[in-house]
Order: C-alpha cells, then sequence, then structure tokens
C-alpha cells in the first residue's frame, strides 16, 4: 500500500482513501450476499405409523370398566327388555370411543357388545338366582298362592312355577345368555358403524 496519494497527501496507514482528494486507494471487496436459507417442506406423517389401539378383550381396564358400568344401567332399565340390551351394546362403544379417541371397527365393536352382554347376563343370572332362592325360602309357589289367593294373575303363578323347575330354568337362562349377547353384538357393530363417521 503507498504511503503518498498522487495529489502528494501522505497517507495514514490501512487507509482506504486520500483525506486531502478524496482518491480511493485500494479496492474495496464486497462480500459475497449468504445464499437464502432453504426452508424444506417437513416430511409427511404417513411415515410414522400410528400408534395401534389396544386389543378389546379382557384384558383392558378401560373396556372392563365402560362395559360394566354400561351393563349395570342396562340392567336396571330391564323394563325396556331387548332395546336395552341393543342399547348397551351401542352405548359401551360410543362411551369407549369418547374415553379412548380410538376408533372401533365393526369386528372390535363387536366385541365390545359381546363383553358388555356377557356383563350383563352374569348380573341378570345372579339377581334371578338370588330371587329363586328367595322365593324357595319363603315356601314356593303354594305359601304365594295361599298368601295372596285369587288377587294373583295365573301367568304369575306359572311363571313362578317354572322357576322352580330346573329344566326350564336352565332353558330360560340359555334363552337370557343368547339374546342378551347377540343383540349387544349388534348395537357394538352399529355402535362402531355410527361412531366411525364422525
Amino acid at each position: 500500500m503507498p504511503e503518498f496519494c498522487t495529489c502528494g497527501a501522505q497517507l495514514p496507514p490501512d487507509a482506504l482513501f486520500c483525506h486531502k482528494c478524496g482518491k480511493p486507494q485500494r479496492e474495496i471487496v464486497q462480500p459475497e450476499p449468504a445464499p437464502p436459507p432453504v426452508f424444506l417442506p417437513p416430511e409427511p406423517s404417513a411415515a410414522r405409523p400410528l400408534p395401534t389401539p389396544p386389543a378389546l378383550n379382557f384384558h383392558n381396564g378401560v373396556a372392563l370398566r365402560i362395559s360394566l358400568g354400561v351393563a349395570v344401567t342396562a340392567t336396571l332399565l330391564s323394563f325396556l327388555p331387548y332395546l336395552n340390551w341393543l342399547a348397551a351394546g351401542f352405548f359401551a362403544v360410543y362411551f369407549y370411543r369418547r374415553r379412548t379417541g380410538h376408533l372401533l371397527n365393526m369386528e372390535s365393536g363387536v366385541r365390545m357388545g359381546w363383553i358388555t352382554g356377557l356383563f350383563m347376563f352374569v348380573i341378570m343370572t345372579l339377581l334371578l338366582t338370588g330371587s329363586v332362592l328367595l322365593f324357595k325360602a319363603m315356601g314356593g309357589v303354594t305359601a304365594f298362592q295361599e298368601q295372596f289367593k285369587s288377587a294373583v294373575d295365573p301367568r304369575v303363578l306359572e311363571t313362578l312355577k317354572m322357576l322352580q323347575s330346573p329344566p326350564e330354568l336352565a332353558k330360560l337362562l340359555i334363552e337370557l345368555f343368547v339374546f342378551t349377547t347377540l343383540l349387544s353384538m349388534a348395537g357394538g357393530a352399529l355402535g362402531a358403524k355410527v361412531t366411525g363417521r364422525s
């Protein structure tokens, strides 16, 4: 770098311009501008697999709690036979979907309905067994008939006699099991179809 400018002025060290005439003393190198940052789109989430929902069986605590709660409620609504069993399967699937957020396919809906129907059958069997034992302890049909004389409907007496016959009672329990579980399974399938749309 020169110590004097062409105009004769003495330049300080590392001077870019002459302080007298303003002539540039060296070439100014401008740094290249940095390239703009490149934004890459995020990778699609399809590469990440969704977590699989837990299986609907007797090891799934959430499914068991929901099924038991719905079964107790449906048993209390036994004045609506058939409809309460169908609704029990439907609402078991509905509440499971609301609680966990997992969509259920038809097979899972049927399984949830079956678990609910099984709980209802067990509850109703226990209630029926308790009623039969209590009725027998009170003296059976003859004591009941003597106590109420002619005020009792003959169909009620026929039903009470049927409950004292073991083969008739077994037939009643088989019918109860079939209707309870099948209607609950149908309700569960319907619930899976309806909740799968929303």
